[in-house]
């Protein structure tokens, strides 16, 4: 069933997290969807611009619809992660995106606003809900790269201001993670007096984390031993640091990194023990088995295993 973020938020605040998945072929999708219907987990399948200039959007719309038929009971808001006005536009000309994000966080104050509320005004009226970002995070993903010393935390002082000026749905904040497999460099994890803050100033307002990928070690270590060039020092966020953030509102994770280490020690390991292999086939059904198994994983420790039920 297709819901909108809106709804998936009112529902599971302060209660459960959803995991909010990016997705760019074939394999993700339909390992995403059997393992959330499997686990009655509601959930969003994300698509970047990159995704979308690599599959083109029709095809990736197309593949999240024959999976949600194949999947029936599966509970979801398809969304555009980091979209600028160009990729949200394009979106609105039809009815299946039910979630947009406008990344408008690299502007000035003023200019975010003004970016932001322009999308509220033309999303809105078809029933679509918005996600704003206020504050950078650092890293790298697709084509996002900013340099630490260019990121900078959440501001909690203007969320309140922002949050009325545009009518935004719920707020990607910049509380420590960042995008891609190196977010802690230092080790500081998520800034919970931050996030603290953010929701004493909002209450009941969902919040969103991105680069919320755990970036398991014994998965980069696997990658180097079958040929990769990883750094040791990579580190994801702690689980349990995640489901401390859901009490202080925190309603949608990106997890984006996690499933991409994943495929890439999969085809790494494939290629490295059956070297007389060709067949894309082969690597595919284990990443897919790989694929569902991390995420029904991913539902349990975020609370959502079941919670699917609430919908019906």
């Amino acid at each position: 069933m297709l819901v909108t973020a809106k709804q998936l938020f009112k529902n599971c605040y302060g209660k459960y997290g959803i995991a909010a998945v990016n997705v760019e072929f074939m394999e993700q999708i339909l390992s995403l969807f059997a393992a959330a219907e499997e686990a009655n987990a509601p959930f969003i399948v994300q698509t970047t611009p990159v995704a979308r200039d690599y599959a083109t959007p029709d095809m990736l719309v197309a593949m999240v619809k024959t999976a949600a038929r194949l999947h029936p009971k599966a509970i979801f808001a398809l969304h555009i992660d980091h979209g600028f006005e160009e990729h949200i536009w394009q979106a609105l000309e039809g009815d299946d995106y039910t979630s947009l994000m406008i990344d408008a966080s690299h502007d000035d104050f003023q200019t975010n606003i003004k970016r932001t509320k322009a999308v509220v005004d033309r999303a809105h009226p078809k029933g679509v809900s918005v996600e704003a970002e206020l504050g950078v995070l650092s890293g790298k993903e697709d084509d996002i790269s900013i340099d630490e010393a260019h990121a900078f935390y959440t501001n909690p002082d203007e969320v309140e201001e922002f949050v009325k000026a545009t009518n935004c749905d719920s707020l990607a904040i910049a509380v420590g993670t960042s995008h891609g497999a190196y977010k802690f460099s230092g080790g500081e994890g998520i800034q919970f007096q931050i996030l603290e803050d953010i929701q004493r100033r909002l209450p009941q307002f969902p919040l969103v984390l991105h680069g919320g990928s755990a970036v398991n070690y014994a998965e980069i270590e696997r990658i180097n031993q079958a040929g990769g060039k990883f750094e040791t020092s990579a580190k994801g966020v702690d689980p349990e640091q995640v489901k401390k953030a859901i009490e202080y509102g925190v309603c949608k994770i990106n997890i984006a990194t996690d499933f991409r280490l994943l495929w890439t020690r999969v085809c790494r390991e494939f290629f490295r023990d059956t070297p007389d292999e060709f067949a894309p086939i082969i690597p595919g059904k284990t990443y897919m088995e790989a694929f569902k198994k991390m995420a029904l994983e991913k539902f349990d420790y975020l609370g959502a295993t079941g919670k699917g039920a609430t919908f019906v």
